[in-house]
C-alpha cells in the first residue's frame, strides 16, 4: 500500500427482503453483510463489502466480521489465509481507497479504458408459480430482457413455464438449481424446462464439477458453474474436465474483483450477485468494465438484486434504467453511506 490507513470501522448489517427470498438453498428474510471503511491520512475514504455465504458452506457472519476486525487493527494487503469474504471487502475498500486519491474511478484502476452501462438480468426467487409469473411481469415492465428463475423447488417446471408464457418468446430464461439435482434428475429437469422454457443457460444444476461434465453431454442447454469455481484453479478443472461451457463470478466467492478477472482469464465469466448491498453491488460493476474480450461471457450480468431490498444503507449507489445498472460519477466505487441508514439496519 502506498498510503497510511489511519482508521477502519467494521459494521455488521442487514437489509431486509420486500418478499421472502427463496431457493433450493433456503429460505432468507434479510441478507446479512458486513461494510469495511477505511480512512487514510488525507482524509479519503474506501469502502469494501463481505456478505456471508454460509447457505453454500462458506463462513458466517460472525466469523468474517471478527476477520475484519482483526484486519483492521493492523491494515495490510489480504492474506490468503483469510476467507474470500472478507478478501473481497478488504480488496475492494483498498481500491475504492486509492482510486479516491488518486482521483480516478476503480474501473480504471482495474484496467479498464471506459465505462459503459451494464446489462443485467432480473432475478426471481422461487415460489408459487403464479406469483413468480407476475413478478417477472413486474420486471418486464422496468425493461429487463433476461430473466433469472430460482429452480430445484417444487413447481420449478410450472414457474419456467409460465414466465416465459408472461414474458413472451424474445425474453431470454435462464434458471439456477443451486447444485439441487444428481445428474440423472438435472437430465429430465432440465430437459423438460427447456421445452417448456426455450433455456439461455442453466446454472449449477449438479454439486460438483464431475456431475456437471456427466451432466453437460446429456442436454441441449448450456451448462454454467457458480459454486464450484471459486479460483482460477477451479476454472482450470473446468475446461480440462468439459464440466461447463462458462461460470457465474461472485466477488464475496472469489475474494474480490482482481480475482474475479483472474477467473475470467480462463473461463468465459459474467458477474453475479451474492445478494450483496450497494458496495458490492458497485465493485461487481466496476469489473465487469475490466473483463477480457475472451472471458466475457456475453450474457446479462445477475447485479439488479439492489431492487429485491425494502432499503439501502447508500445515499448514492448504482441506479437501474431499463434493464442497465448505470455507474454512479466520480473517483472510487462512486458510493456514498447515509450513516443515518446505516445506523438503522446495524446488527
Amino acid at each position: 500500500m502506498d498510503f497510511e490507513i489511519t482508521r477502519a470501522e467494521v459494521v455488521p448489517y442487514a437489509l431486509p427482503f420486500k418478499d421472502r427470498y427463496e431457493s433450493a438453498g433456503g429460505v432468507l428474510e434479510r441478507r446479512e453483510m458486513v461494510l469495511l471503511r477505511i480512512e487514510s491520512g488525507q482524509g479519503a475514504v474506501g469502502l469494501g463489502e463481505a456478505v456471508p455465504l454460509s447457505l453454500r458452506g462458506g463462513e458466517s457472519l460472525a466469523t468474517i466480521a471478527d476477520e475484519l476486525r482483526g484486519w483492521a487493527s493492523e491494515p495490510r494487503e489480504p492474506s490468503a489465509d483469510l476467507s474470500a469474504p472478507t478478501r473481497c471487502a478488504i480488496e475492494t475498500a483498498l481500491l475504492d481507497l486509492e482510486a479516491r486519491i488518486a482521483d480516478l474511478p476503480v474501473w480504471s484502476l482495474l484496467g479498464a479504458g471506459a465505462a459503459q452501462p451494464v446489462e443485467c438480468n432480473a432475478t426471481l426467487g422461487a415460489g408459487e408459480p403464479l406469483n413468480v409469473a407476475q413478478r417477472a411481469i413486474e420486471w418486464a415492465g422496468l425493461g429487463f430482457r433476461s430473466f433469472k428463475l430460482k429452480v430445484g423447488v417444487p413447481g420449478d417446471i410450472d414457474q419456467v413455464a409460465l414466465v416465459r408464457r408472461a414474458v413472451g418468446g424474445e425474453a431470454k430464461l435462464r434458471v439456477d438449481a443451486n447444485g439441487a439435482w444428481d445428474p440423472d434428475e438435472a437430465v429430465d429437469e432440465l430437459n423438460a424446462m427447456h421445452e417448456e422454457g426455450r433455456l439461455e443457460l442453466a446454472e449449477q444444476p449438479c454439486r460438483t464439477l464431475e456431475g456437471l461434465a456427466a451432466l453437460r453431454q446429456r442436454v441441449n442447454v448450456p451448462i454454467a458453474a457458480d459454486e464450484s469455481v471459486a479460483d482460477p484453479e477451479d476454472a482450470r478443472r473446468a475446461i480440462e474436465g468439459g464440466a461447463c461451457d462458462l461460470a457465474t463470478v461472485k466477488l464475496s466467492k472469489v475474494g474480490g474483483p482482481r480475482e474475479a478477472l483472474k477467473v475470467a482469464e480462463v473461463l468465459p465469466v459474467w458477474l453475479s450477485s451474492a445478494l450483496d448491498g450497494p458496495v458490492g453491488i458497485a465493485a461487481a460493476a466496476h469489473t465487469v468494465q475490466a473483463l477480457p474480450e475472451s472471458g466475457d461471457a456475453g450474457v446479462a450480468h445477475g447485479l439488479a438484486t439492489q431492487r429485491l431490498f425494502a432499503g439501502t444503507i447508500a445515499s448514492r449507489e448504482c441506479e437501474l434504467t431499463d434493464g442497465f445498472l448505470q455507474l454512479p460519477d466520480g473517483p472510487g466505487l462512486g458510493i456514498e453511506i447515509d450513516d443515518a441508514a446505516l445506523d438503522r439496519h446495524r446488527l
